[in-house]
């Protein structure tokens, strides 16, 4: 079975050496008697965004480092947020993606998700070399997902990002919504793992914790991907000050459902959709207290103690 880090954030040089070990200096395929191999992952077709079909296992996993996610292009909840976060990700980590580790964000809806869709969809967000967005039967795209442990419904898909290194027949997931510079951090620990000195812990369990507040932790995992507090504008804007230049309930109303605002007319709505390329946000699904602490975050992030 896939380990999972839930929401949770563990340090990633320990978390990566837990699961990742193993880690063998030269490419080949997964080792003897490794649950990881051809024998575990379905080697079906999958189409890429410009038309290449690849086998799953012997085409795209086999030999390498891979990043694997799924999302559809019709989403209007996480997988914004998810491809955003990994443009992120694949920015931080520049040419080393495409050479040294291969990105796959596989659609969960093919019989739209057409390779003309995921074009669009791949050049709305600027994904660059070595990172394929694929499609395929939803029968062959089922058997994938079932091989990496991901048996959510597809609608309410889970967040999740696996990372593979196939030499070494070892797997892992982290969120894919983590924070982009962590998630970027934990994949070069994973590419170097077979230089670390130290002896590696054996579980998740003993893995060190970062303990955060409930609204730094809501803020890292569904908004960090597009927003900064502090840190400039990105996919959206910087949130520094927000609290202060906005009413605070309209704010929860915004984060909360922020096509309502635009459909309704909010004229501030409006303005904030037309500045940033009418890329729509998507509705954060939390409640009450959760858009207090998560607001209240914010707040004292723009204003730190000194």
């Amino acid at each position: 079975m896939v380990r999972r880090t839930g929401r949770r954030f563990v340090d990633a040089r320990l978390a990566i050496a837990a699961c990742l070990a193993a880690a063998a200096a030269g490419a080949q395929a997964a080792p003897p008697g490794s649950p990881w191999g051809a024998g575990h992952f379905p080697d079906v077709p999958l189409v890429a965004q410009d038309g290449r079909t690849f086998r799953f296992y012997d085409d795209l996993v086999k030999d390498r480092f891979v990043v694997i996610n799924f999302v559809f292009t019709r989403c209007k909840a996480a997988c914004p947020m998810e491809t955003a976060n990994l443009a992120r990700v694949q920015k931080l980590l520049a040419s080393r993606i495409g050479r040294d580790v291969f990105m796959y964000s596989i659609s969960l809806d093919p019989d739209h998700d057409t390779p003309a869709v995921m074009n669009e969809y791949a050049a709305r967000f600027r994904a660059g070399p070595g990172w394929l967005f694929l499609t395929g039967q939803r029968a062959d795209i089922e058997r994938v997902r079932a091989s990496l442990g991901d048996r959510s419904a597809w609608q309410n898909h889970a967040v999740g990002l696996w990372l593979g290194n196939d030499p070494a027949g070892q797997w892992t997931s982290l969120s894919a919504v983590d924070n982009p510079g962590f998630v970027a951090m934990s994949i070069d620990e994973w590419m170097r793992t077979k230089d670390m000195a130290h002896a590696p812990v054996t579980s998740y369990a003993e893995a060190p914790r970062i303990r955060l507040s409930p609204g730094e932790d809501l803020f890292r995992t569904r908004c960090a991907a597009c927003h900064t507090v502090g840190g400039g504008d990105r996919i959206g804007p910087d949130l520094a000050g927000v609290t202060g230049r906005r009413d605070r309930d309209w704010l929860a109303r915004w984060i909360a459902d922020p096509q309502a605002l635009i459909d309704a007319g909010d004229h501030v709505a409006r303005d904030v959709f037309r500045a940033y390329q009418q890329r729509p946000m998507p509705a954060l699904r939390a409640s009450p207290q959760q858009m207090d602490e998560l607001l209240s975050y914010i707040e004292a992030r723009s204003h730190p103690a000194r």
